[in-house]
């Protein structure tokens, strides 16, 4: 068997972005899965390839979460931001309003 041609084969999934297994390998070399695993250095190589792959993809999905969990966490800091501004105007509001309340009760009181 030449192993070129299997290396040939990995570095055409590597370069294509594809999933590196031993289907995917065996099919781009054109060799069955059984010449695979029957040759333990290809099987180790493909074994750690996969497991490297596999290491990228979660790195890359917690790398994503944490874009997406920060990108959460500025929206609501916006939002509680004009909830507090929006707070303090309506607190303003009701002792204006409580002055004036307060003032008309006295006007009243002051004319009985």
């Amino acid at each position: 068997m030449r192993f070129q041609c299997l290396e040939e084969a990995i570095k055409r999934l590597t370069k294509s972005s594809k999933a590196i297994n031993f289907n995917s390998v065996a099919e781009e070399a054109g060799v069955s899965k059984a010449t695979l695993y029957n040759h333990p250095d290809i099987r180790e190589r493909i074994d750690f390839l996969r497991n490297q792959q596999e290491k990228s993809f979660v790195d890359s999905r917690i790398k994503r979460d944490e874009n997406n969990q920060n990108a959460v966490i500025a929206s609501l800091k916006r939002r509680i931001e004009k909830l507090e501004q929006r707070n303090k105007k309506l607190e303003e509001e009701n002792k204006q309003l409580c002055a004036k309340e307060k003032e008309k009760l006295t006007d009243y009181f002051s004319q009985l």
